[in-house]
């Protein structure tokens, strides 16, 4: 069930990337982040529920309330045009817990794949919480491409792959999410991290005062 819920994960990011790059209106993209929260909110809470006890179980299915309040944080942010602070700096606290579900991952559940995963969320939840806490507009674009790239990477792509039964390799897999992750995202940043609000689409500007992580 949390592989359906990860899936969806995938097309959120993906959405709210194409938001900060101004290709998508944030109200409409408001609507779909409060689809996908409360989908992040019920599914832990069954996983929870039904676990029996089973604490490495519980552990997996909480990580998945930082991504449901997310969303739902930011689609009533975006309907609502609240400041974007409140979810900058909660992205914040979530980037720093997934440092630590990164190092469950790595060291209890044994997942080195879902260790790197958790790598990238906590990369790309500091980025939201630079953009949208402290307003660093300069890095609106690249935090857009990020967002979008991550959405494939660690949502959409595993998400199905789990479902289908061909997510294996647990440790290649995280090797090549690393250098991955280097080459795109260590390449990305000389050409969209200093343009700053010139390089933007025209109605980027709008779209991040008004977006949530």
């Amino acid at each position: 069930m949390g592989n359906v819920g990860l899936l969806y994960v995938g097309s959120v990011l993906y959405l709210n990337g194409l938001i900060l790059l101004g290709k998508v209106e944030a109200k409409a993209g408001g609507v779909f982040n409060l689809f996908v929260g409360v989908l992040q909110v019920v599914t832990p809470t069954y996983l929870v529920m039904t676990a029996q006890g089973d604490t490495r179980q519980i552990l997996t299915a909480s990580g998945l309330y930082l991504f449901g309040f997310t969303y739902l944080y930011v689609g009533i942010g975006l309907l609502a045009g609240l400041d974007t602070n409140g979810v900058g700096y909660f992205s914040l606290f979530v980037a720093i817990a997934a440092l630590g579900y990164s190092f469950a991952n790595f060291h209890l559940v044994r997942d080195p794949s879902f260790g790197v995963i958790w790598l990238y969320w906590a990369f790309l939840w500091f980025l939201f919480f630079l953009l949208l806490g402290l307003k660093r507009e300069a890095l609106t674009s690249y935090t857009g491409w990020v967002t979008t790239i991550q959405g494939w990477v660690t949502g959409a792509i595993p998400g199905f792959l789990l479902l289908s039964g061909y997510w294996k390799h647990t440790t290649e897999i995280a090797i090549a999410l690393g250098v991955f992750a280097v080459l795109v995202f260590g390449g990305l940043w000389p050409l969209t991290g200093r343009r700053g609000t010139a390089g933007r689409p025209p109605d980027a500007e709008n779209t991040a005062d008004a977006y949530g992580g």
